[in-house]
């Protein structure tokens, strides 16, 4: 189990707006993801160090958006003004999380314009809903060196999350220590006034820290 990506979706502006906003803050480009027929969302892809990325996401008029719990969510984090949506933990195994939720595991993918599909299983969106402190579980499959991180070699390090919530909570959501996922990620939990969730996260850039 380790942290894997961090998900902002995109204010009123669109997609291409929110991202160039947060691409300048952070001194680097991002790079376009694609379109996520199975949840109706697409997105645009920052590549961080350490195996890590920041993904920008969009809601899209399309029927799936209205199904998929992904879209749904989504749709109403930009619906709420934007911002960050939540943060995902990369598994090996999905069973564990399948058994203890009572659902299975759903199916992603996009494709890359060369023809090359990024795959992977997700589950744990309906508790993001539900509770924003909790991540959600993914474990990739097929080509490993399809990996959003490797988009281009990362310069940008994520070194802390600032979350409204409990780690205990956590901790109960995951099975294991949170620790373990943010290993190499500083987490500062503060009390919600309010809705769980992200507050903010912080970036070790060229230009020095910046918090989102």
């Amino acid at each position: 189990m380790r942290m894997d990506h961090v998900s902002y979706a995109c204010e009123a502006d669109g997609l291409l707006a929110t991202t160039e906003r947060i691409a300048n803050a952070l001194g680097v480009e991002a790079v376009k993801g694609g379109v996520h027929p199975r949840f109706g969302t697409r997105n645009m892809i920052i590549p961080l160090t350490d195996h890590h990325y920041l993904e920008v996401v969009e809601v899209l008029d399309h029927p799936a958006s209205g199904k998929a719990p992904f879209g749904q969510a989504v749709r109403a984090r930009s619906a709420a003004g934007g911002g960050w949506m939540g943060w995902c933990v990369e598994v090996d195994d999905l069973a564990p999380f399948e058994q203890r939720l009572g659902r299975q595991a759903v199916p992603g993918n996009r494709k890359f314009p060369d023809g090359r599909e990024l795959v992977w299983k997700q589950i744990g969106i309906l508790g993001l809903i539900a509770d924003p402190q909790v991540p959600y579980m993914l474990k990739w499959e097929g080509d490993p060196s399809l990996h959003p991180s490797n988009a281009y070699p990362g310069t940008v390090r994520m070194s802390r999350l600032t979350i409204a919530g409990s780690a205990e909570r956590v901790t109960e959501w995951l099975g294991e220590p949170v620790e373990r996922p943010l290993e190499d990620v500083a987490v500062e939990w503060v009390s919600p006034k309010g809705t769980p969730g992200i507050m903010s996260v912080t970036f070790e850039t060229a230009s020095g820290a910046v918090t989102i």
